[in-house]
């Protein structure tokens, strides 16, 4: 041990040099769009998952603290032993309904419904075809897999056919891709997939993690958004960011995948049921977003408020119209200055940097709820300038 901690540290020591050190930063409040830190400080929450601001929904605390009260704190066991619940079946039907699915499958996290997938239902003789900018469950998911990997350069349609032509021999194809990608905010072009996945015979597989429950017209998520959602055979995606923001993902698609999930799928054979209480405000969560369609139009406006008004002060981003806001950097030790300077200032952000995202692309990820208020963007744009002009960044 004494020889690995030597390597280690030597390692840790290189990546702090670099500016690459991540930090966790304690809280001690609930989760909102203001948050307390530590000496007490309330600071303004940008880098939270929380989109529609229903983490500290009191209705799906209501429901989370009942659900506890009737059905208890865990079931000790996996699904197919003694671990399904009235509860979990109806929550498999709901999200099913929701997004246009014949079934779905629960899993402790989306990682997990990612990890389950590949090795599952492709072998061999299949090939797996990966946009470059997937998500690293996803990458590890396909790493389980013994199908063929290729992989085409982020949202680059043409890469992606000339794939297809080549892997024809195949038995079974599929494409996987994130639905947004977490670190850019780009909607993926499935309406462009799709039709690729129909000309080729090919199946298609979204990871809608950062779009479900508020991207898209009825809020279905990105597939929702191009009106493709018929199209698109597999979704996997969590209950942790919109929907309440605690654990839990899923695999929603036809019965036989599904049901093949349920006999063979490592992760869920393998691991405890999902808590009762999660199952029962993930259900309030879905009732609330599909009745109150103020939350996400309100997110929508608040998105295209701070984007419009952040470029306007001179800042670089990733274009589009998702809440997440890449404001572009560079520099990794420029940016863990500046997030901890604004920090200070009353704003709360994190900066990113290799590996999360390539070699000199460190960002500021800003993510917007439907819970900032006017004054709050505002405030955070007031901020943002003053510490851009200290860096020379604007």
């Amino acid at each position: 041990m004494s020889s690995l901690n030597k390597i280690l540290k030597k390692e840790l020591d290189i990546i702090k040099e670099r500016g690459l050190y991540k930090s966790e930063r304690l809280i001690f409040s609930p989760q909102n769009s203001k948050i307390i830190i530590k000496g007490n400080n309330e600071v303004l929450n940008f880098c939270a998952n929380n989109y529609l601001g229903l983490s500290n929904h009191p209705d799906i605390l209501n429901a989370a603290i009942n659900g506890i009260k009737k059905y208890g704190f865990g079931l000790s066991s996996v699904r197919f032993i003694c671990g399904t619940q009235t509860i979990h079946d109806e929550l498999e039907k709901q999200i099913s309904k929701f997004l246009n699915k014949e079934n779905t499958i629960l899993y402790t996290s989306c990682f997990d419904a990612n990890g389950g997938l590949f090795e599952t239902l492709f072998n061999e003789n299949d090939a797996i075809i990966s946009d470059q900018l997937n998500h690293a469950s996803i990458i590890d998911g396909i790493r389980l897999c013994k199908a063929k990997r290729f992989r085409y350069a982020n949202s680059n349609m043409e890469e992606l056919e000339s794939i297809l032509k080549r892997t024809a021999k195949f038995k079974q194809r599929i494409i996987t891709t994130d639905g947004v990608f977490s670190m850019d905010g780009f909607i993926a072009k499935l309406d462009s997939i799709t039709s690729l996945a129909k000309k080729y015979n090919a199946i298609v597989h979204v990871d809608d993690s950062h779009a479900t429950g508020f991207i898209g017209p009825s809020g279905k998520g990105s597939a929702d958004y191009h009106n493709v959602l018929d199209k698109v055979d597999i979704i996997t995606s969590t209950l942790g960011k919109a929907l309440g923001g605690a654990s839990g993902g899923f695999t929603s698609a036809s019965n036989e995948i599904i049901n093949t999930l349920r006999q063979r799928s490592r992760p869920y054979l393998f691991s405890n049921s999902l808590a009762p209480n999660i199952v029962c405000a993930s259900l309030k969560a879905l009732e609330i977003i599909q009745k109150d369609k103020n939350l996400q139009g309100q997110l929508k406006k608040n998105t295209i408020f701070f984007r419009n008004e952040i470029k306007k002060i001179g800042f670089e981003i990733k274009d589009g119209e998702h809440p997440i806001v890449p404001i572009m950097i560079r520099d990794a030790k420029i940016a863990q200055k500046f997030a901890s300077d604004i920090l200070k200032s009353g704003i709360y952000v994190i900066a990113f940097s290799y590996p999360v995202v390539p070699q000199n692309e460190a960002r500021i990820r800003v993510q917007i709820s439907t819970s900032h208020t006017l004054k709050n963007l505002k405030f955070a744009i007031k901020i943002f300038k003053k510490y851009g002009e200290k860096y020379n960044l604007i």
